[in-house]
């Protein structure tokens, strides 16, 4: 019995470890952004869930002699459920990296460590340490990625040092950083497609926004060739971009857009614009400094800039500020937009772009002002347009079953990009559906963006499916506000039940929106 017990814990103990290095590696072993995680609804129920109330109750209440026959009982349950999570390819675990891959020994290690110090323990004494070492996984395993920290900040930092020194080589390497909210990536795989019709260009890759990325980025893929380096900035706190800064030594600053998105790790809306503004305060006198004039808080920095400075917007500003570049005219279709260029000197310029939504003319209109002001003709920049596709801006149109089409946003989601692709929703004929989770990492704005997004959600769509719980009443009480029926807003989170829903409700033609990561499968079984 000592055997069985101590193969079935060590077996869902190592799955329950992997799981949450999964979650450090998804929070980019952020301790704020992973304890903001528990704070959700979906954080809450793993360390308070039937199952650890359960096993508290085997500790509280049940006789030495059961003990162990019920702790096994329990644990071939979590096994069974964990081998139909692997066939059914749900089970979560990290990206193998050196990383994790030291982190996953580490653990194995202690496991068995644990397991041999214990191994001389009568059965139920026994029983009860591993039972409690089970019920503190989570703490084990923050105490696990905490200790080697270190070891990782050491490491990071010769990454850094390194990526410095080759960069230093670069003299005549122009670099372009990018920084906001929101509209990073879009903005860099325009730019990236644009600049690339004259110019040999090296863009950082998808989720390499971090300073390890971009030092990588610069170690394995920078080379003489290159002329230009698009780099996407993010960070989580004070100080974060200016890092970034300091690596890449960018010329040209591009500030896309500023909201709440991760206000709960920067603390307030004023750290936000302080921390995506340090790319700007980083360039030189002789930068470039752009802003996106369409949002307040971009635009309010433009206003403060004394250095070299461009501004773009959808149209001219009501306070006698002309922008370099706007757009007006803009016709939104479901495949494409079309819009009209003007400028202070140029003579106005229609485009046609193979893209869906106009959140995206910003930020299109960024990419643009940059390869001009790099002097390339609009003739140029014409014709690299005609080659971005729909999933350069993170947002993409699929033929779903019975004759459904299925908006696919689900590369990442923000407040701004939420409302903009529920406008873009109104285009289109028939019932329209979102399926989305709540927004995460908002601190304390997120009951009213929230709410926002209801009101939004309530005045577009015929349907509404919210897949996590947290703040599922705000966004209700939106959709309510705005004249929504009750029973059209609902919670679901399984991906076999949301189809069915769906399935049962619309017709063909009916469009669907899924923003954000909505649960595994639910594309799968949408898709044609």
């Amino acid at each position: 019995m000592l055997f069985l017990l101590s193969f079935l814990w060590f077996f869902r103990t190592t799955k329950v470890i992997l799981f949450y290095l999964y979650l450090w590696q998804l929070k980019e072993y952020h301790i704020g952004r992973f304890i903001d995680h528990f704070r959700t609804e979906k954080g809450m129920r793993l360390i308070l869930s039937p199952l650890i109330f359960l096993k508290l109750c085997l500790i509280g209440f049940v006789p030495l002699k059961f003990f162990s026959i019920s702790l096994i009982f329990i644990y071939l349950l979590e096994s069974a459920q964990a081998f139909k999570n692997f066939s059914q390819k749900k089970l979560r675990f990290p990206i193998l990296t050196k990383k994790t891959v030291f982190l996953i020994l580490a653990a194995l290690i202690l496991e068995i460590v644990y397991l041999y110090s214990i191994s001389s323990l009568e059965l139920p004494r026994f029983s009860f340490h591993i039972l409690l070492f089970d019920i503190i996984i989570p703490i084990i395993t923050t105490a696990i990625v905490l200790f080697f920290q270190p070891i990782a900040a050491l490491v990071r930092w010769q990454i850094i040092q390194k990526a410095k020194k080759k960069r230093e080589k670069f003299k005549d390497l122009l670099v372009i950083g990018i920084t906001g909210s929101y509209g990073k990536t879009s903005t860099k795989e325009f730019l990236t497609e644009i600049l690339s019709e004259r110019f040999r260009v090296l863009k950082t890759l998808e989720h390499q926004n971090s300073e390890v990325g971009i030092s990588q980025c610069i170690l394995n893929d920078l080379n003489k060739e290159h002329q230009i380096f698009v780099v996407e900035m993010g960070a989580y706190n004070k100080g974060g971009i200016k890092l970034l800064c300091d690596i890449a030594r960018p010329k040209i600053g591009i500030l896309a857009g500023i909201n709440e998105q991760h206000m709960a790790t920067f603390g307030s809306q004023e750290n936000i614009i302080r921390t995506k503004y340090e790319l700007i305060e980083s360039l030189s006198e002789n930068g470039l400094s752009i802003f996106n004039g369409s949002n307040p808080y971009t635009f309010r920095l433009y206003l403060k800039t004394k250095k070299p400075k461009r501004v773009y917007r959808f149209r001219t500003t009501t306070n006698h500020i002309q922008p370099d570049i706007f757009a007006k005219n803009i016709k939104v279709e479901k495949d494409f937009i079309s819009f009209r260029i003007f400028t202070k000197n140029e003579k106005k310029v229609d485009f046609k772009v193979n893209l869906l939504g106009a959140q995206n003319v910003p930020n299109l209109l960024g990419a643009v002002l940059v390869a001009k002001e790099l002097g390339m003709s609009f003739e140029e920049i014409k014709k690299a347009c005609q080659k971005i596709k729909p999933w350069q801006s993170g947002i993409k149109l699929l033929k779903g079953k019975n004759g459904l089409n299925i908006i696919d946003s689900t590369y990442s989601a923000n407040p701004n990009g939420v409302i903009a692709h529920l406008d873009y929703l109104k285009i289109w004929k028939g019932k329209k559906i979102i399926v989305m989770p709540c927004l995460i990492e908002l601190g304390k704005a997120s009951k009213e963006v929230h709410k926002r997004i209801g009101q939004k959600i309530g005045k577009v769509c015929n349907l509404a499916i919210i897949t996590t719980k947290e703040r599922f009443k705000e966004i209700k009480e939106g959709t309510l506000k705005s004249g929504m029926l009750e029973e059209k807003i609902l919670f679901l989170e399984d991906s076999k039940k949301i189809f069915e829903r769906i399935k049962t409700y619309c017709q063909p033609g009916d469009v669907i929106l899924l923003e954000s990561r909505v649960p595994k499968g639910v594309i799968e079984l949408l898709s044609d």
